[in-house]
Formats: structure tokens, C-alpha cells, sequence
């Protein structure tokens, strides 16, 4: 055996042996448990919290943004609730005009325009400083809640420990293309064994920006810091909702997952949009990364099982390819045991997925590892080695995703690169 196939074989070894520990930690650690329930009313006959809900817009579709606003003015919540829609300086303002008046009658909404682009983090700091609810909702301009999912949410909220709380992510578009479908897959996936367990511990690592509230008393007292994040010297611009989340977390408060709470947003239909947004949150995770692990000695030790399975896994595997691809080309032998490994364990996945989930559709993200080994681990080794970079890759352009619309999917299911939108 030479010394590339020796190198290969026990890379590969070495991540099938943590990826198995770490994926079956995950699961059963997801499996239901007593939890506290995400339905009825507050405690001892108290008032339900006052609500702002603060949704950034930028170069938004004018459909997808009145649907995203529809989806807003018809939550079931008992409490009051205030919305306020920021235009960060978008160019197609005058198509949004109609969207604005749409609401201009209600009460509830207040529309804020701010006279140039100043980028989505500084977009929602200014509606945060002029609302004063009890819970602030974060939601992205092409996203569609559930009608419960603000009273879902703030349920989560009661217990004072809760610092932030996210709903389940599902797609809007998702029969769209095959990549809409597989993105779907893989969000359902991140919510549903990611943060899942993550939930077990208190300690989701990044309430999704899609669909994520917080307790205004810790979001104010953490501002300053989460305004003005830099790496490197340089403003840190993306992945705002991570780094809110590690804030909260070192700020010593919980944060949450709620399924029920289930809300649709869109998802990039092809290709280059995918792979510029995955970049975008390659950087942001390596950069929160750090902060994260200054948090892992006060918490359960999954979570530190969690950040070597997530960060170490992939380079283990990367090493695998490497190893495997010098070994093909100096010796023209095809390593075989990492091609076998990475295929039992990518069935052994897709059947776990499938049943935890009860649709044979998850069988079909097989064809996810493909674009995992030959787009993505490259593409997180070039954010690695470009981290101080915080060009959003999209920004510049107005939005052009599709103008899908329509009712919520169902739970079972799970943005765009278009505008902001950031998820993760």
C-alpha cells in the first residue's frame, strides 16, 4: 500500500468513526422528550407579550415582499404586535409603493426608509431603537410565517432564561427545481437533527435570520457589540444571525428551537446563486467559530462533540479526497475504500432521514454528497482562506429570484440569494 492510500484510508476511517459517533449523538438526542409545551396561554392569567416584528427589504420582489407582510397581519397572537418594514435604500422603490400603501392603513405597520444602503444588521438596529415591544421577531423580507408561529414563538419565550427562540425553516419554492428540492432536504435536515439537539442543551448555535425572535432586554444590553462586530479590523457585515446567537449564549441565556413554529422562505433555484450564498455563511461560521468555543466548557459536552463533528469532520474527509486523488494519479488505482465508505455512509444517512421522517424523498439527497466533495468543501477551503473578505457577493444587484407566492407548506417539508436574505 502506498503512502497517499495509507494517508486515505485512515482519513477516511477516522471520519466515518467520528461522523458515526457524532450523527448518532445527534439523533438520539433529537428523539421527543418532556418539554415544556408551545401551546395555550401565558401562566397565571398574565398578558401576552407585546411583539415588534422588524423585517429588513432590499431590492425585494413587490409580490414577495406583500406576501411576506400578508403572512405578517394575519398571526393569530392575542398580544399587541407592531411591524415595522425597513427599505435599506433599495433602487426599486417606486414598484414598492403600492406594497406600502397596501398597509398603510393598519395600525400595526410602520414603514421605515432609510435614505441609502447601509446593509441589513444596521437596517434592523434602527427599527429595534425605535420599537419598544417585550419580544422582537426578526423575519426576512421573502419569507411566509404560519399563522401561530408568533404565538408559538413567544410561548417559547416565557421561561426568562430563553434569550432567543427560532421556528422550523421550510422552503416556498421548493418543487421549483431539483436544487430547490434538495435545499429543502438539507434545511429540514440542519432544523430537525442540527438544531434539534442543539435545543436539548439550551444552546442552539444560530437562530436562523428567516425566523428568529428575541428578548429585548438582552437584545438591548448585547446592541453595541452585535452593531459593531469586526474581524480583522474590518466591519463584519454577514452572518448576523449566528453571531447574535453566540452573543446571547456568552451573555449566559438560552436559545431555542420551536418545530411548530414553522415559516417559508426562499430558497436560490440555481447553482452560482446557491453556491455565493453558502460561501457568505462558510465565512461567517469559521469567523463565530472562535467565539463559539470559549462557550463550550460551560456546556454540555455534545455541544463540544457537535463543533469537532461539524469543523473536523469535513476536513477529514478532505483529506480522504486529497490523498485519494494523489493516489489515482500517481499510482492510476482507484481508492476504493474511501469511495465505499463515503457511499454506505451516505445511504446509512439518507434511510435514517427517511424514516425519522416518514418521506422516501430523502432518499434522493444521495445526490447531495456529490455536490458536498466536488463544490462545497472547496468552496469552504476557499472561505477559509478568505475570511477577511465581506463582500455579500449578491448585494449589488436587485432581487432576482422568483416571485413565488402562496400558503404555507406543512412542517414536513424544509433564502434567497436575491437582497439579504441570510439564513444558516
Amino acid at each position: 500500500m502506498t503512502l497517499f492510500a495509507t494517508a486515505s484510508t485512515v482519513a477516511i476511517c477516522s471520519y466515518a468513526l467520528l461522523s458515526t459517533v457524532y450523527k448518532t449523538a445527534q439523533v438520539f438526542y433529537t428523539l421527543p422528550t418532556n418539554v415544556a409545551p408551545t401551546s395555550g396561554d401565558p401562566p397565571g392569567g398574565e398578558p401576552w407579550p407585546s411583539v415588534d416584528v422588524i423585517i429588513p427589504c432590499y431590492n425585494e420582489a413587490p409580490r414577495t415582499l406583500s406576501d411576506c407582510l400578508a403572512s405578517i397581519a394575519s398571526q393569530e397572537y392575542a398580544g399587541k404586535l407592531q411591524v415595522y418594514v425597513v427599505d435599506d435604500g433599495s433602487a426599486n422603490r417606486d414598484a414598492l409603493v403600492g406594497v406600502h400603501e397596501e398597509y398603510a392603513g393598519d395600525p400595526r405597520f410602520n414603514f421605515i426608509v432609510l435614505p441609502k444602503n447601509v446593509g441589513k444588521r444596521k437596517a434592523q438596529i434602527a427599527a429595534i431603537r425605535r420599537s419598544c415591544g417585550d419580544l422582537v421577531l426578526n423575519v426576512d423580507s421573502d419569507t411566509i410565517l404560519a399563522p401561530d408561529v408568533i404565538t408559538r414563538l413567544a410561548l417559547k419565550m416565557q421561561d426568562q432564561a430563553v434569550g432567543a427562540a427560532m421556528g422550523q425553516l421550510a422552503a416556498s419554492n421548493r418543487t421549483e427545481t431539483w436544487l430547490t428540492r434538495l435545499i429543502d432536504m438539507e434545511y429540514w435536515l440542519a432544523c430537525n437533527e442540527e438544531r434539534a439537539a442543539q435545543a436539548r442543551f439550551g444552546a442552539v448555535m444560530c437562530c436562523c435570520g428567516p425566523c428568529a425572535m428575541y428578548r429585548r432586554s438582552a437584545l438591548v444590553s448585547l446592541l453595541d457589540q452585535y452593531e459593531t462586530q469586526r474581524f480583522r479590523g474590518k466591519p463584519s457585515d454577514f452572518g448576523e444571525d449566528r453571531h447574535l446567537t453566540i452573543l446571547m449564549l456568552k451573555a449566559g441565556f438560552r436559545t431555542e428551537y420551536v418545530p411548530e413554529a414553522v415559516a417559508a422562505t426562499v430558497v436560490p433555484n440555481r447553482m452560482g446563486p446557491y453556491l455565493r450564498q453558502q460561501l457568505r455563511w462558510a465565512r461567517s461560521t469559521f469567523r463565530d467559530t472562535l467565539l463559539a468555543f470559549q462557550l463550550l466548557r460551560g456546556l454540555n459536552i455534545y455541544l463540544t462533540l457537535d463543533v469537532i463533528g461539524q469543523n473536523i469532520g469535513p476536513l477529514l474527509l478532505s483529506l480522504s479526497l486529497l490523498a485519494g486523488l494523489a493516489q489515482f494519479v500517481t499510482t492510476g488505482t482507484v481508492p476504493w475504500t474511501a469511495c465505499l465508505t463515503i457511499a454506505v455512509m451516505t445511504m446509512v444517512r439518507c434511510s435514517v432521514a427517511a424514516f425519522r421522517a416518514r418521506q422516501l424523498r430523502f432518499l434522493g439527497f444521495s445526490l447531495h454528497t456529490l455536490i458536498n466533495i466536488f463544490l462545497l468543501l472547496p468552496l469552504k477551503a476557499y472561505a477559509l482562506c478568505t475570511l477577511s473578505n465581506s463582500d455579500w457577493l449578491s448585494r449589488s444587484s436587485a432581487a432576482n429570484v422568483p416571485d413565488t407566492g402562496g400558503s404555507i407548506p406543512k412542517p414536513d417539508l424544509v433564502g434567497s440569494d436575491a437582497a439579504y436574505s441570510e439564513q444558516q
